[in-house]
């Protein structure tokens, strides 16, 4: 899943020396593992709640509505909470928010009312956003300057594992029960509890931590009369923001809807469509590792036009074609999704210097595409076929291409 992208992080030469950070980065591979397993397990939620509530596509799609929503409503609060509070404990208290989210999945499956269990997801992805608002500047921070690259790179593919376990446990755990469990929603209740304590257990551990002490760098400068301008001046950033939306719909979409897809098209129950959900996103884990070293030596722009052109026919050719064909070319696109997101940030806040932290703030508010998206497919797919509802994504990746040929430009280079 996508990442809020990282804050300006700075640690002093002192402060980095001679400090053993192995513990902490293992700490953060497990932060950004549960990250996203957590995130990824709503790809499950969707199709147990719809079958065990026989709600519309619409309305199970208010799942991943209510999650990615808290993305658009929580970025800025989270950022103001943490600057008061530092990194470490924000981190701490992301953590603690999430685990009360998940601990709300008992009453809710006790009562079995899905508006609940929406309120609860709200709750937990409060947390997730918190957590990572601040985390993220550790990673950066953790080591020497010139390895933080390879150290991003390494930790968001342990996030990519977590999203590639999480259809896999979904499915034995969650959607094996969806028979047995009739109108109850009892399956979710020790999964989400077992979450809850292990985020707790985690919350303390990070706690005591001897982390180094980040500034944001903030305040270390004063903009010119020259760059006292509008941030919203910056055509790359005002582009960005709108592909960073479509990116994230796009990506959510298809993997919240990708199993009852492979359901119907291959007329199998959604406990073993549920595992085809899996290499979806191990699409993205192999894409990533991929993609760390192609782009240390093809153009950026060309790469992120070349997946979402991929991924666009990779989506139509899907929902043309019959069987497994059809099935594997949807899962496909999870490979070409895998470094949409790192591009689309890094091209977004080019050039915008002493603007870059807030421009982060921004584009982390578009990730609320994956709640508008999903939702606006699953309406669609109400009141239509397959085919038409996944013309959704489709368009979204139309503007990524758009962003990657002409709208990551600045305006000097757009004349």
């Amino acid at each position: 899943m996508a990442n809020i992208p990282l804050q300006n992080a700075v640690v002093s030469d002192q402060e980095n020396s001679g400090q053993n950070y192995m513990p902490a980065l293992i700490s953060l591979a497990v932060l950004y593992f549960m990250n996203g397993f957590i995130t990824c397990l709503n790809d499950t939620l969707v199709p147990f709640f719809k079958e065990g509530f026989t709600l519309s596509y619409a309305d199970s799609s208010l799942v991943q509505f209510y999650f990615f929503l808290t993305y658009g409503l929580m970025s800025f609060p989270a950022g103001m909470i943490v600057e008061k509070i530092g990194y470490k404990n924000g981190m701490v208290l992301g953590f603690a928010i999430a685990a009360i989210g998940a601990l709300l999945f008992y009453p809710a499956a006790d009562m079995h009312l899905y508006y609940l269990f929406l309120a609860a997801l709200f709750v937990l992805a409060i947390g997730i956003v918190v957590l990572q608002v601040a985390s993220n500047p550790y990673i950066t921070a953790l080591g020497p300057a010139k390895t933080a690259s390879s150290r991003l790179t390494l930790i968001q593919a342990v996030g990519s594992i977590g999203t590639t376990v999480a259809p896999i446990f979904g499915a034995h755990f969650i959607l094996s029960k969806l028979q047995e469990s009739g109108t109850s929603s009892d399956a979710v209740k020790y999964p989400y509890l077992g979450i809850a304590a292990l985020l707790i257990c985690i919350a303390l551990v990070v706690y005591n931590l001897n982390l180094p002490k980040i500034s944001t760098g903030s305040g270390s400068f004063q903009a010119s009369p020259a760059e006292r301008v509008s941030i919203f001046s910056y055509r790359n950033l005002n582009f960005g923001a709108w592909a960073i939306f479509a990116y994230v719909g796009a990506e959510v979409s298809i993997g919240t809807f990708l199993t009852n897809y492979i359901a119907d098209t291959l007329s199998v129950g959604v406990e073993d469509a549920n595992s085809y959900v899996s290499y979806y996103w191990g699409g993205m884990l192999a894409g990533r590792l991929a993609g760390s070293y192609l782009l240390k030596t093809i153009r950026p722009s060309f790469i992120l036009t070349i997946c979402a052109a991929s991924a666009i026919l990779l989506v139509v050719l899907s929902v043309s074609t019959s069987g497994t064909f059809a099935i594997w070319s949807m899962i496909g696109v999870g490979l070409f999704n895998s470094v949409m997101f790192a591009i689309i940030f890094s091209l977004s806040v080019q050039g915008l210097g002493n603007y870059t932290t807030k421009a982060s703030g921004i584009l982390s508010t578009a990730i609320a595409g994956g709640a508008i998206v999903s939702f606006s497919q699953g309406y669609v797919k109400d009141h239509s076929t397959w085919a038409v509802a996944f013309m959704i994504p489709v368009l979204c990746y139309l503007y990524i291409v758009f962003f990657g040929v002409n709208g990551y430009k600045s305006k000097a280079e757009s004349l």
